[in-house]
């Protein structure tokens, strides 16, 4: 698992920066009811898509929590009020919040029951009318139909954390039922060979690859031997979903 507190400063310049963070605020943006004043960002990381939330909703109370004290430092540094605490264990009162958002967190909870235990502890905090908005099939996302893509499909986790289905359901099981959908395009997401060799191998692949009858390193190597392996192939589109309280 990747260690959050040690990739913390360097994390969005290899996720894409500002013009990701800008596409995913937008799309999560146009997903909240326009009377919205109070936002909780769960896994809000470094505080780069909470703060362009929090500008898109001037007087809104936006705020965001981690359970990486070097992503909370980052976003406290962008002046996200944060507090550092799990998403299953909120801090927060039942029925208190407009909206609580997570992007790019559900797929990394690879633990039993822990997306359905998110799911409902967002749905608690939630007041009447109030919504859940999240990123769903996210690993599948970066299947683009590239040749990276076609090497690493026997090893791909089989069973995504994070899908529709699965989200929708645990939704369910919580009291908020289906809203509205996005997409976003993950700038500058698109890898190369060499790239996706070295995330792999710095376990920044770990939600969706499980190397099967091979090594890590025998499996990178084989990324590198692709053609043209410094140019990055298509950007990923990330999907999200909006589920509203009962």
């Amino acid at each position: 698992m990747l260690d959050y507190d040690a990739e913390a400063e360097a994390y969005d310049a290899t996720r894409g920066g500002v013009p990701r963070a800008e596409a995913a605020a937008a799309a999560v943006l146009g997903l909240l009811p326009p009377a919205t004043a109070t936002l909780l960002d769960l896994g809000c990381g470094t505080g780069i898509v909470t703060t362009r939330i929090a500008s898109g909703r001037p007087g809104a109370r936006v705020s965001g929590v981690d359970s990486s004290q070097g992503m909370a430092a980052m976003a406290l540094s962008r002046g996200v009020p944060v507090v550092l605490a799990s998403a299953t264990r909120l801090p927060v009162r039942s029925g208190s919040l407009d909206a609580v958002t997570a992007v790019w967190l559900l797929h990394l909870l690879r633990e039993p029951g822990a997306v359905a235990a998110v799911i409902a502890e967002a749905a608690r905090v939630l007041r009447p009318g109030g919504v859940f908005v999240a990123t769903v099939d996210k690993d599948s996302a970066h299947d683009v139909g590239s040749d990276i893509d076609a090497l690493l499909a026997p090893h791909l986790t089989r069973a995504p954390a994070d899908s529709t289905a699965e989200v929708t359901a645990h939704a369910a099981a919580a009291g908020l039922r289906p809203g509205a959908e996005a997409r976003f395009t993950g700038h500058g997401q698109g890898v190369s060979p060499r790239r996706s060799a070295a995330a792999l191998l710095a376990g920044r692949y770990a939600s969706r690859v499980r190397p099967r009858g091979t090594t890590p390193q025998e499996l990178a190597d084989r990324l590198t031997r692709l053609p043209a392996p410094d140019s990055p192939r298509a950007d990923p589109t990330y999907r999200l979903r909006s589920f509203v309280r009962d």
